[in-house]
C-alpha cells in the first residue's frame, strides 16, 4: 500500500507502509494464491533526504500530516512486534537419523504450532518420475520454493507436485498426513467421503480427504510454523529463505553417526541396501562401487552443510543449530530446551510430557518407524548389528564427517562391541 502526500512547499514525501505477512493477503482465492505486497523502499524526491521527525516547521504547517505520521509509526511498531513473535522452524536431516522422533518435539507443541511432516516427499517423487532421477540443482530450487510457500501458508505450489492432482484443492493422497497433528485438527477435518480411500488418514478423529484451502486457513491462524524434511542436501541452497523479510527461519540440522545410519538403513530399507547386506555376510566391499560413492556423497553433503552453519555467516547468525541424535537420545529434555531456545518460542508442558513418555518406551513399542524410543538403548544398538569390516568402510569414506561431529573411530571388532568404550566425544557445537 502506498500513501502519497503532495505538500505546497518544496517537499514531496512518499510514505511506504511495508506490510508484513499477516497483512499481505488480499484474498485467499480458490487456487490459494496469496497476494503479497512488494517491499520497495521509497525515498523522498529531491536531492537530499529530510528526516520527518526533526522537521518541526513542517509539522506546524500540517497537523493532520503529523497525526497520520504518528499512526503509521505505531502501525510499523505493531507489525515489527508481530514479525518478531512468529517463528518458522526447519528441521533438516537425512533418513534414519531420528528426525521423526525429533519432529514430534514441535508437532506436540500445541495450538500455536502448524507442523508439516515431509511435504517435500511429493516434490522428490515427481522429479524422480519425470527425469528418471533427481537433478540436484533442479530439486534444490524446487524444495526451496515449496518450503517458502508452505511457510507462508500457501499450498498451491505443493499441489502441483501431488499425484494425482487435487480436485478443488482436496486430496486423499498427502504423504503421512496423520503425522502432522495440524492437518487432523477439527478445523481441518472435512466430512468423510464414502468410497474414498486415504492411506495416511487421521488417527485422532475421522476425517475426509484433506482440504488444502482449510489447511491454509488453519496455518494462517497459528503463531508458529515448523517443517521436517530429510530431502534438502545443502544448507546453502536455503539462504534465500533466511533473507526473506517475510520469514524468520530457524534451521536445526540433525545428524547421527554415519555408521549407525547405515546399520539402520540396512534394516529399514533392506531392498535398497541388499549390496551392503551381501558384503556384510560374505564379501569384500568394493570401494569404488556406486553404493560406496553414494555413501561418501551423503556424508560430504551433511558435513559441508554443517561447516557452513557452524561458521555462523551473517545470514545464519542466531538462526542455526547443529544437534546430534546421540545427544538427544541421552539428554532429550536438555536438547529440546536448547532447540526451543533457538526457536524463541515457549517450551510447553505438553511437549515436556510427551518427551518423558516417549523416551522410556518398552522394546515392543520401539519399532523401526516408531517415534517411541528407549533413548539410551538406541544410541548403542547399531554396534552389535554392523560388521566391523562395514564400519571400516564407513570410517574410510566418511572420516571427515565423523571427526567434525565428534564420533570416535574403532580400530578392532572388540572395540566396536565394547559398550564400556564410548564412541561419542563430548562436544559443544552451538553458542546460544
Amino acid at each position: 500500500m502506498r500513501i502519497k502526500y503532495t505538500i505546497p512547499v518544496v517537499f514531496f514525501v512518499t510514505l511506504v507502509i511495508i506490510e508484513k505477512e499477516n497483512n499481505i493477503i488480499s484474498r485467499v482465492s480458490d487456487k490459494l494464491a496469496l497476494k503479497q505486497t512488494p517491499q520497495t523502499p521509497l525515498q523522498p524526491s529531491g536531492s537530499s533526504h529530510v528526516p520527518l521527525k526533526n522537521n518541526a516547521s513542517f509539522a506546524k504547517l500540517d497537523p493532520a500530516f503529523t497525526l497520520m505520521k504518528r499512526r503509521l509509526e505505531n502501525y510499523s511498531e505493531h507489525q515489527a512486534l508481530v514479525t518478531q513473535g512468529r517463528r518458522h522452524i526447519l528441521l533438516l536431516a537425512t533418513t534414519r537419523t531420528g528426525s521423526s522422533f525429533v519432529g514430534e518435539f514441535f508437532n506436540q507443541q500445541g495450538d500455536n504450532m502448524f507442523f508439516l511432516f515431509e511435504p517435500l516427499w511429493h516434490v522428490e517423487k515427481m522429479l524422480t518420475l519425470e527425469t528418471g532421477g533427481t537433478n540436484a540443482t533442479a530439486s534444490a530450487k524446487a524444495y526451496r520454493d515449496v518450503l517458502r510457500k508452505l511457510f507462508l501458508c500457501d499450498f498451491s505450489l505443493l499441489e502441483s507436485f501431488i499425484e494425482p492432482l487435487p480436485v478443488d484443492h482436496i486430496t486423499p493422497n498427502l504423504f503421512r498426513r496423520e503425522s502432522s497433528s495440524s492437518l487432523c485438527e477439527e478445523s481441518v477435518c472435512s466430512p468423510v467421503v464414502k468410497g474414498v480411500f486415504e492411506r495416511y488418514r487421521c488417527k485422532t478423529r475421522r476425517c475426509g480427504p484433506l482440504n488444502l484451502t482449510m489447511a491454509s486457513q488453519s496455518c494462517l491462524q497459528k503463531e508458529h510454523r515448523a517443517i521436517k524434511s530429510v530431502r534438502v542436501r545443502q544448507l546453502e541452497t536455503l539462504r534465500p529463505l533466511a533473507e526473506d523479510p517475510r520469514l524468520d527461519v530457524r534451521f536445526i540440522q540433525l545428524v547421527r553417526d554415519p555408521r549407525a545410519v547405515l546399520a539402520s538403513r540396512m534394516v529399514a530399507f533392506a531392498a535398497k541396501y541388499k549390496n551392503w547386506k551381501q558384503w556384510a555376510m560374505d564379501g569384500d566391499v568394493p570401494i569404488d562401487d556406486d553404493e560406496v560413492r553414494k555413501l561418501k556423497g551423503n556424508c560430504d553433503n551433511i558435513r559441508m552443510s554443517a561447516e557452513i552453519g557452524l561458521r555462523q555467516p551473517p545470514w545464519l547468525r542466531r538462526r542455526y543449530m547443529l544437534v546430534r541424535y546421540e545427544d538427544i537420545a541421552r539428554f532429550p529434555m536438555r536438547k529440546a530446551t536448547e532447540m526451543y531456545r533457538l526457536a524463541g518460542i515457549p517450551f510447553t508442558p505438553q511437549v515436556k510430557s510427551w518427551i518423558l513418555k516417549n523416551t522410556q518406551a518398552s522394546k515392543e513399542a520401539s519399532g523401526v518407524y516408531s517415534t517411541q524410543k528407549n533413548s539410551s538403548e538406541q544410541v548403542e544398538k547399531w554396534r552389535f548389528s554392523l560388521p566391523f569390516k562395514i564400519a571400516q568402510v564407513v570410517q574410510r569414506v566418511c572420516g571427515p564427517t565423523l571427526k567434525l561431529f565428534g564420533y570416535k573411530f574403532v580400530s578392532s571388532e572388540e572395540m566396536l562391541m565394547n559398550k564400556s568404550i564410548s564412541l561419542i566425544e563430548d562436544k559443544v557445537f552451538n553458542f546460544l
